[in-house]
C-alpha cells in the first residue's frame, strides 16, 4: 500500500489552512505536466488532496528528498554524540560503576583510552541513518494520507491527531530497519573490555552465532518500539505545536516573511524543546532495552528488577543528550530542505 501510495499521487501532509489558503495559480510553475492532470482530474471530482496544498507540492521527488534529509538528520547527529551515547548506555546498565555523565566518561576512557568513548560508531551510523530515512521520509507521506483519508476540514481540525498518527506510523517501519544495528550497538558499547568484539563485522558475526541470548536481530523490536514510538510521536508532535506558537505569538508576520536563518532558528529551538519532553516520555523504554544487552532477561523481568524508580537512571544525561540531539536534527532536516527548495517545516498559522 505505501508503495502504491507513492506511485499514484495520493500523499500525505496536512497543512493548516493559512498555507491552504495560499496555493495556486503561483505555485503551477512546480508542477510537471502529470501533476498537473492529476491535480485538474482531482478538482473536476470535486475531491481534495493533501498532496497539492503546499507551497511545494508533495511529489514522489519531495518525499525522496525528504528521506534522505532524514539520514543526515539522524545519521550524523547520533554519530556526534556516540561518546554521551555511550556513558548512558553503561549508567543504565551498571548505576553502581557509572555514576554521572563526565564521570562516567572518565572512567571509560581511564579502562579503555580514547577509542573506549566510540565504541560502537559504525552500527549507530548506519543504524540511524536508516532510521532516519524512513522516519522523516515516511512521516512527511503518512501525514498527507491521513489527511486524505480524514478530508480537508477534518485533517485541520484534528491536525494533532494527524501529527500523532503519522509519527507512530512512520516509527514502525524506522524502528525494523533499526533494530539488527541498535543491539549490535548497545551490546558492543556495553561489553567489558575484551569480553565482546567491538569491530563491526565481529561483532554483527558474534551476535549472530549466540541468538539464544543476544535474541539477534529483533528481540529487542517490542521494546524499542516502546521507546521510539513514543519518542517520535512526541517529537514530532510538540516540534508542531511548538512552531505554531512561535509564528502565532512570537514572531507573528507570515512566516514567509522571515528570512532562512530566522526561520531555521525557530526549528531549532523548537525541536529542542520538543526533544526534552521526548527524553522523558521514552526514558523507562531505553532503560529496559540498554538492560537486554546484558543478558537473557525479559522486559517485563527487567521492569521488576528494577521497579518504579529504578527505570529513570541516567534521564538527566539523556535530557541533555536529546534535547541537542532533536534540536539539531530538526535544524539539519530544515536545512538541507531548505537547500533544495522544499522550504521550512512546521505548520502555517491560521490568523
Amino acid at each position: 500500500m505505501v508503495a502504491s501510495f507513492f506511485t499514484t499521487g495520493f500523499s500525505p501532509l496536512m497543512a493548516p489552512k493559512a498555507v491552504l489558503l495560499g496555493v495556486g495559480s503561483k505555485y503551477v510553475a512546480h508542477r510537471s505536466p502529470s501533476e498537473k492532470k492529476v491535480l485538474a482530474t482531482s478538482a473536476a471530482k470535486g475531491a481534495w488532496d493533501a498532496r497539492y496544498q503546499h507551497a511545494v507540492p508533495h511529489t514522489t521527488d519531495y518525499y525522496l528528498k525528504c528521506c534522505f534529509g532524514g539520514v543526515l538528520s539522524c545519521g550524523l547527529t547520533h554519530l556526534a554524540v556516540t561518546p554521551l551515547d555511550v556513558a548512558k548506555c553503561n549508567m543504565q546498565v551498571d548505576p553502581a560503576k557509572y555514576k554521572g555523565l563526565f564521570p562516567s566518561i572518565k572512567l571509560i576512557m581511564a579502562e579503555e583510552g580514547a577509542v573506549g568513548i566510540w565504541k560502537g560508531w559504525l552500527p549507530t551510523a548506519i543504524g540511524y541513518s536508516l532510521q532516519g530515512c524512513f522516519k522523516f521520509g515516511l512521516y512527511e507521506f503518512f501525514k498527507d494520507f491521513y489527511s486524505n483519508l480524514a478530508g480537508e476540514e477534518a485533517s485541520y481540525a484534528y491536525r494533532g491527531v494527524i501529527y500523532l498518527a503519522g509519527s507512530a506510523s512512520a516509527e514502525l517501519f524506522a524502528d525494523a530497519a533499526l533494530c539488527p544495528l541498535e543491539m549490535i550497538k548497545v551490546k558492543v558499547q556495553t561489553s567489558a573490555k575484551g569480553t565482546f568484539p567491538t569491530e563491526f563485522f565481529a561483532a554483527l558475526t558474534a551476535m549472530g552465532a549466540d541468538k539464544a541470548n543476544t535474541k539477534f536481530p529483533f528481540g529487542s523490536l517490542v521494546p524499542l518500539w516502546s521507546r521510539q514510538i513514543p519518542y517520535t510521536m512526541a517529537k514530532f508532535f510538540f516540534f508542531e505545536k511548538v512552531v505554531e506558537a512561535f509564528y502565532m505569538h512570537v514572531f507573528t508576520a507570515p512566516k514567509e516573511s522571515y528570512g532562512k536563518s530566522t526561520q531555521l532558528g525557530i526549528t531549532f529551538a523548537s525541536g529542542y524543546l520538543a526533544g526534552v519532553i521526548c527524553a522523558i516520555v521514552s526514558h523507562p523504554a531505553d532503560t529496559v532495552v540498554s538492560k537486554m544487552s546484558k543478558g537473557n532477561k525479559t522486559a517485563g523481568q527487567i521492569l521488576a528488577e528494577l521497579g518504579p524508580m529504578g527505570v529513570w537512571g541516567g534521564l538527566g544525561t539523556r535530557i541533555i543528550m536529546i534535547g541537542t540531539l532533536t534540536g539539531l536534527q530538526w535544524w539539519i532536516y530544515d536545512s538541507f530542505k531548505t537547500a533544495f527548495g522544499l522550504g521550512t517545516s512546521g505548520p502555517a498559522v491560521k490568523k
